[in-house]
C-alpha cells in the first residue's frame, strides 16, 4: 500500500491522500519522503492545476506516532539527508488542506503551509511540542506568529491545548468549516474553480509573492510586484485573460511550464525557514 496516494481527474485537480492507515497517518521520515514524491510529481504535471491534501481514515496527521517518538527519545533525530519541512511551500500550484481529523505536530505544521484550509467539524487540533518536551518544530515559530497573529500563536504555542475546527476558523487558521461528509467535495469544489478560471502562471507567481513578501518592505515589495507584472503583461496567458473577460466565456489558460521559476523571475529565494538539513545539535523530533 503507498503512504501517499496520488489520484488527478479531468477538472485539473489532484487529491493527495496522507494514507499510512496502520499509523493513522502519523509523519514519519517515509511518509516524508512518500509525500514529497508525490508533490513533485503533481508538481511537474502540467495537467494539474491545483491540489488537495488529506488524510485517509479518520485522521488528517496526528503528528509523529508515540512509536517513532519513543524511538528517538535521548537519541535525537538526524536531519542528513533530508529534504527541508518547508519543501511544501515550494509548491507552484494552489494546494488546499482538507482537514478530515486529528491534526497535529508535524501534521498541522504541514496543514500551515497549505494555500488555504478547510477542515470538517468534528476535526482536533493542536501545536502538542510543548507536551511532548520539545521546542516548537518545522518553522510553527514562524508560520503561526504571521497567520494569526503573536498572541494567539503563542498561547496555542505555549499551552500546547487542544482546539477544536470551530475555535480553530475564529483564530483564522481555517478558511471554511463544513460537515464531514462534505468536506472533501467542498476542497475539492474550491480547487477546481481555481482550475477552470485563474492562470497557472499567474498562481504561482502569487504565491510566490505571498511567500516572499513575509519577510520584506514595502518597497521589496512593491519592486518584485512590477517585476512581476512586466513579465506576466507581455506573455500569452495576459492576453487570454483579457480576451476572455471582454468576451465573457470562460478562459483557456496555459498549463504551467514545468521549468517556470517564479523565485527566480521574483528575485525571492525562500525566507529563512529553509534551513540545512545536516546542521549540528539535532536534539529534537521530526
Amino acid at each position: 500500500m503507498k503512504a501517499v496516494t496520488l489520484d488527478a481527474d479531468d477538472s485539473g485537480v489532484a487529491v493527495i491522500t496522507l494514507n499510512a492507515a496502520e499509523s493513522k497517518n502519523a509523519w514519519s521520515p517515509e511518509l516524508e519522503r512518500a509525500f514529497y514524491d508525490v508533490l513533485r510529481t503533481a508538481d511537474r504535471d502540467p495537467a494539474i492545476r491545483a491540489a488537495v491534501l488529506t488524510g485517509a481514515g479518520s485522521t488528517f496527521c496526528p503528528g509523529v506516532g508515540s512509536g517513532r517518538l519513543d524511538q528517538v527519545a535521548g537519541s535525537g533525530v538526524d536531519f542528513t539527508g533530508r529534504l527541508p519541512f518547508s519543501t511544501t511551500l515550494t509548491f507552484r500550484k494552489p494546494l488546499i488542506a482538507a482537514i478530515n481529523g486529528a491534526c497535529a505536530g508535524a501534521g498541522l505544521a504541514q496543514a500551515l503551509m497549505c494555500d488555504v484550509r478547510f477542515a470538517a467539524a468534528t476535526a482536533k487540533f493542536s501545536t502538542s511540542f510543548a507536551r511532548r518536551g520539545l521546542p516548537a518544530e518545522h518553522g510553527m515559530s514562524w508560520l503561526l506568529p504571521r497567520l494569526i497573529g503573536l498572541e494567539r500563536a503563542t498561547d496555542l504555542l505555549l499551552s500546547a491545548r487542544v482546539f477544536d475546527a470551530r475555535e480553530a476558523r475564529e483564530l483564522g487558521i481555517l478558511s471554511r468549516v463544513t460537515e464531514p461528509n462534505s468536506l472533501l467535495n467542498e476542497a475539492q469544489a474550491y480547487a477546481r474553480d481555481i482550475a477552470a478560471n485563474c492562470a497557472p502562471e499567474s498562481v504561482a507567481l502569487i504565491k510566490g509573492q505571498i511567500l516572499a513578501d513575509l519577510d520584506a518592505t514595502y518597497a521589496a515589495a512593491l519592486d518584485r510586484a512590477y517585476r512581476a507584472t512586466v513579465h506576466a503583461s507581455r506573455q500569452p496567458t495576459f492576453r487570454e485573460g483579457i480576451d476572455a473577460f471582454i468576451g465573457k466565456r470562460p478562459p483557456n489558460f496555459p498549463a504551467l511550464d514545468p521549468d517556470f521559476d517564479p523565485a527566480a523571475l521574483l528575485g525571492a529565494p525562500l525566507p529563512a525557514i529553509v534551513v540545512d538539513p545536516g546542521a549540528a545539535n539535532r536534539s529534537h523530533s521530526e
